[in-house]
């Protein structure tokens, strides 16, 4: 398990993606001139081990043949959204029991008091120890370790397979929580024993205390799977180390991953952006608004110059903030498989209910019965029903029309096709407030963007998503369907690090600010350096937290380098700033809140033109022309011509309308539209009039 090899470009790398409804696999034969498996198979919830070995399988390349799997996975997520969590207890600073509880002032529902929040840890699994260290490192009171003794056997006897400490100013100085972990660790059966500081060094005891309490609470869990899937790969064949994808677009091996199992939390919609980012700069596109749709729910982001924003501000619900560097991700619950109904008062409502991987959308064949996104689609023509993946018994167009007429046209007096349309309009409105999240309200222009559309549904809806907020281009990628997957292949090694300093700029001492730094820097380097796998060279970037004092939002701010001064920082504060408010305020001081540095391990590039077989292009768009049939368009229907998307010659030029099929997702060009293709395979769509 320790072997070491690099991931070179003559190594075969496999990514797989587990998502709510399919599994998807990437993987890319360099031995064999960079040639390219693709599969993609039914998510097995009750053991995505399962799903994995299955997808591997489907590639027909032999699992003892593979140098490196990548692994992004929905684990931790799902545990913590559906609060499937292991048992968990917290041991804490005296009169500080309900921090995690008592949170910020902040409801559920901003604008009404309804809403319930559970904590991650009750109540009754959260003691107090006497022990307190001041805000400046000072220790005020010793820890009485009888007292701490005494709270872990407690916990013991009540059932926890976790344990949490976390101590007021644990960030200033850990020596109070370093010293319960070994004391605990004396009576513990297990490794999972999370300290606060260890995890996220910064102040702020509620945010620190609960991402310390997701840690733990998923800790067990990520371990289970994580040994399951090595002994499912182990049986196959596979006995290398395996890496994990990590939340903050990095990976890490599997080896160590549970560690820090927060920081895996959106795991699967980090690896797309990751891919979207890579595509992109290779097709010379450096700003995104990432589109990702899935069977289950839709995500967004944003990519500026080729970086995806990273945030440790992620709140994944309510009163749920995990402050670890993250992709910064927006989710709206519309997916393929997201249900329509009509409520009360006789309006279409879509989400957040789900139909699943099963039954799934009522043309799966599984027993559905509930109109979803991807059977609109499929009424309207988007869609063919020979095309479509993992059906057991195939359904009628006629049968699935006569159900949305049934279930929505009945209340509303629409046809079932009218009623398939304004369920499309309804799940694309709701996307694109998802998109002016991330874009417009962040005081970005959406025509300065292409829209980055991927996931097995994403494609279909573009072209419409974009012409609605005015981006005038859609990059669809050569394998929309797998791009998670993709990311899996293409990410980098990566850690991320936080320290809190909470001073005036004007008082800091700027050998303690190079110190921290630097400090990061080498704990980063000497981390990689445990990878099995070996990275090309080691990117090192630095930014600090920034606010002017007594304000509570902070900025993050990109540092230069690790020996920056006190007059450098409060001029790239202010112009970040100006930047954001248009305002400058040159007469209020600047606060340097946290430090942050991520160290990167680059691994070798990876050619993209071959995900699309070259081999199998046509020589003329007409001989990739697979028939004409009508598809519904902004109310009425088009006969519109179906292309195979891997037979499209590189040099076609599509108009819309057009219907672009692959076995991972189908593109629609609306109306209008122009479609090219680029080296790597990738289509450009030029958004027209509507």
């Amino acid at each position: 398990m320790n072997e070491k090899f690099s991931a070179s470009a003559g190594s075969v790398v496999a990514g797989i993606d587990v998502g709510g409804t399919f599994t998807d696999l990437l993987l890319i034969d360099g031995k064999a001139g960079g040639k390219v498996h693709i599969a993609k198979t039914p998510t097995t919830v009750e053991n995505q081990a399962f799903g994995v070995v299955a997808a591997l399988g489907a590639t027909g390349f032999p699992i003892e043949g593979i140098d490196l799997i990548v692994h992004g996975t929905t684990t931790t997520t799902n545990a913590v959204l559906e609060r499937r969590l292991a048992r968990t207890g917290m041991i804490t600073t005296r009169g500080f029991r309900d921090v995690i509880e008592l949170g910020r002032r902040t409801r559920p529902q901003a604008y009404g008091m309804t809403g319930t929040f559970v904590p991650v840890i009750p109540r009754d699994l959260r003691f107090e120890v006497s022990e307190r260290v001041e805000a400046s490192g000072a220790v005020r009171l010793p820890l009485d370790e009888a007292e701490l003794r005494d709270a872990v056997k407690k916990l013991l006897d009540a059932g926890c397979e976790s344990l949490v400490i976390h101590f007021l100013h644990s960030y200033a100085n850990p020596s109070h929580e370093r010293r319960a972990a070994e004391i605990a660790a004396e009576l513990w059966p297990n490794g999972h024993i999370t300290t606060g500081h260890a995890l996220l060094s910064e102040a702020r005891e509620f945010e620190r205390g609960v991402t310390a309490a997701v840690n733990a609470s998923v800790q067990p869990i990520l371990e289970r799977y994580v040994e399951r899937l090595r002994k499912e790969l182990a049986a196959k064949g596979y006995a290398r180390d395996f890496l994990i994808m990590n939340g903050n677009g990095g990976m890490i091996s599997a080896r160590f991953v549970t560690q820090e199992s927060a920081k895996t939390v959106m795991s699967g919609p980090a690896s797309g952006v990751i891919a979207a980012a890579y595509t992109g700069k290779r097709a010379g596109f450096g700003n995104l608004v990432t589109y990702d749709m899935g069977g289950t729910s839709t995500d967004v982001a944003l990519i500026r110059n080729a970086e995806p924003a990273v945030s440790n501000e992620i709140e994944i619900e309510y009163a749920m903030p995990i402050h670890v560097p993250m992709v910064a991700v927006h989710t709206v619950g519309a997916g393929g498989g997201s249900i329509a109904r009509v409520d009360a008062a006789g309006l279409i409502q879509i989400g957040p209910e789900s139909a699943g991987a099963y039954p799934g959308p009522i043309c799966y064949g599984r027993g559905g019965t509930e109109p979803t996104i991807t059977d609109a689609n499929l009424v309207l023509g988007r869609l063919a029903p020979k095309k479509l993946l993992a059906v057991d018994n195939p359904v009628t167009v006629e049968r699935v029309t006569a159900i949305f007429e049934d279930r929505i046209g009945r209340h509303t007096g629409l046809s079932g096709v009218e009623a398939a349309g304004a369920i499309l309009r309804l799940g694309n409105m709701k996307m694109a407030g998802a998109i002016r999240m991330v874009s417009v309200s962040r005081g970005h222009d959406p025509r300065d963007f292409a829209l980055f559309a991927f996931g097995g549904a994403g494609p279909l809806h573009a072209t419409a998503l974009a012409r609605e907020l005015g981006l005038p281009k859609v990059v669809v990628p050569a394998r929309p369907g797998i791009t998670n997957a993709l990311g899996c292949v293409v990410a980098d090694l990566r850690h991320d690090f936080v320290n809190t300093v909470n001073q005036p700029v004007a008082s800091l001492d700027e050998a303690k600010l190079r110190e921290v730094l630097e400090r990061h820097r080498n704990e980063g380097e000497a981390l990689i350096g445990k990878e099995a796998v070996k990275p090309d060279a080691i990117r090192v970037t630095h930014s600090a937290d920034m606010q002017f004092v007594g304000q509570t939002h902070i900025i993050n701010v990109p540092l230069p380098s690790s020996s920056v001064s006190r007059a450098t920082l409060q001029q790239l504060f202010e112009r970040a700033y100006f930047a954001r408010f248009k305002v400058e305020l040159p007469e209020i001081r600047a606060n340097l809140v946290n430090l942050n540095t991520s160290v990167t391990g680059v691994r070798p590039e990876i050619d993209l033109s071959q995900l699309i077989d070259p081999a199998g292009r046509a020589a003329t768009l007409e001989e990739a022309r697979r028939e004409i049939r009508p598809i519904w368009y902004s109310g009425r229907w088009h006969d519109t011509p179906v292309y195979a998307r891997e037979r499209l010659p590189l040099d076609a030029t599509i108009e819309g309308p057009a219907i672009l099929e692959q076995m991972d997702a189908t593109t629609v060009l609306e109306p209008g539209d122009h479609a090219r293709s680029d080296a790597d395979g990738n289509i450009i769509i030029e958004i027209g009039e509507a």
